[in-house]
């Protein structure tokens, strides 16, 4: 299995110090958090499909911006340009690279997200004290789905599942992050990156 597929791609119940009920957030609601949410960086944990976990550093930049950095080994995923670079530690060889158009990530990073896009929410409803929206491409459903998992009051993002077109779901929780900080384009450059660890 690829990185490609291990990242894009059982889903891990988010465990909070928060009540145990609350009411589910509107769409509305969540699509203005998402669109009002610029940047972001801090840390990550992975549940990979396998059930391996990994951690890191994450780094957001919407739209169409992410990078993965983590921290067992020298992996880096990218997200820039349009195009996603999944860089192994362990190799000496170039990124493999895929459209972001392609993967359920992109439903997050877009410009404008608009949840009241015909067929786009597949579910929306809450998971004890979360809120949860599952999203598709409707134009492309073959290409997988993300389930973005929200608490309120304030409406934040705390993790998504991500799963890919062979049904496999990678689980990302997000740790306390910091938002409308400065995050310098470079690390979103899969060209510069690719040149710098080939001088490297």
């Amino acid at each position: 299995m690829t990185m490609f597929r291990i990242l894009f791609a059982p889903v891990m119940t988010l465990a909070m110090t928060i009540p145990a009920a609350a009411d589910v957030i509107p769409l509305s609601e969540i699509s203005r958090y998402l669109n009002d949410l610029r940047t972001a960086r801090g840390e990550f944990t992975q549940i990979n499909d396998d059930g391996s976990i990994a951690t890191g550093g994450i780094f957001i930049h919407r739209p169409g911006r992410i990078r993965f950095e983590y921290s067992a080994d020298e992996t880096l995923v990218i997200a820039g340009g349009g195009q996603v670079a999944i860089f192994d530690g362990k190799s000496n060889t170039g990124p493999e690279q895929y459209p972001l158009a392609r993967t359920p990530l992109n439903l997050l990073l877009e410009r404008n997200v608009d949840l009241g896009r015909a067929n786009m929410v597949v579910g929306h409803g809450e998971e004890g004290p979360a809120t949860t929206v599952t999203l598709q491409d409707p134009e492309n459903p073959e290409y997988g789905s993300i389930k973005l998992v929200f608490t309120a009051e304030p409406t934040q993002l705390r993790q998504w599942v991500t799963t890919n077109d062979g049904g496999g779901a990678t689980t990302v929780i997000l740790g306390d992050m910091e938002t409308d900080v400065r995050i310098g384009s470079r690390l979103f450059n899969i060209p510069l990156e690719v040149e710098s660890r080939s001088d490297g």
